[in-house]
């Protein structure tokens, strides 16, 4: 079960980002919108979330609309030298984007994120219009890579749905 602070339409910073994450995970949210700040459009995303849930529709994210979301996606912002499940899983969703033959292959899936993992980030990055940093962050992870609404998030496993 989810939980955090009250948040409404002028609230900003990391919790309103995770909230903004499971919007975007549970499709009512744009991916490209993910700022920190809570503002009319993700005010009418609360709306809507509230509404499918029998839920109070007031648009504030207080104990009933946080308790009432999906666990948070594992989706933190990773790049060259971190190391860990993360970047395992990312390495997992990178080599499924590369078996379609568009994307470099990230090399061995070993939770290290190296010169490789960074150029196939990049390589996806550009391919997807998202900036080429190497760096995955919330852009990167929740642009739609595809068919079907898959996301780099989706494909590598750290959705939870």
């Amino acid at each position: 079960m989810n939980s955090g602070p009250t948040l409404q339409q002028g609230s900003t910073g990391s919790d309103v980002r995770r909230v903004q994450r499971i919007l975007v995970m549970i499709k009512l949210f744009g991916w490209d919108e993910i700022d920190g700040i809570f503002g009319p459009k993700t005010e009418g995303a609360v709306k809507s979330f509230q509404e499918s849930e029998g839920l109070e529709k007031d648009g504030i994210v207080g104990p009933a609309t946080w308790g009432a979301m999906p666990k948070d996606p594992d989706t933190p912002l990773v790049s060259n030298g971190h190391t860990g499940p993360v970047v395992k899983a990312l390495q997992h969703g990178l080599h499924t984007i590369a078996s379609g033959g568009s994307a470099p292959d990230p090399g061995p899936i070993d939770g290290i994120f190296g010169p490789q993992t960074e150029a196939a980030v990049r390589a996806y990055q550009s391919d997807q219009g998202v900036g080429s940093d190497g760096i995955v962050g919330d852009r990167t992870w929740w642009v739609p890579a595809g068919a079907a609404g898959a996301t780099l998030a989706s494909l590598s496993g750290l959705t939870t749905v």
